[in-house]
């Protein structure tokens, strides 16, 4: 089973693997591999940020109606 990665590291990842494609350090074979690599890791990281959204709006949600009542 693949290790669940944090936000933070995935955007490492991602800051590495492009440094590493800015300064030409991946020959012809690993580009492709790093792309998708980078695809991946964007998506994960933007579904994260969707959840994190939604956790904060549900939980203000929750404390506005606490204080209504």
């Amino acid at each position: 089973m693949a290790k669940k990665i944090s936000y933070g590291e995935a955007i490492a990842e991602i800051e590495d693997i492009i440094r590493k494609i800015e300064q030409e350090e991946l020959d012809v074979d690993e580009l492709s591999d790093q792309v998708k690599r980078v695809s991946f890791l964007i998506n994960y990281c933007r579904e994260k940020l969707r959840n994190t959204e939604e956790e904060v709006s549900n939980i203000l949600k929750e404390i506005e109606k606490k204080q209504a009542d």
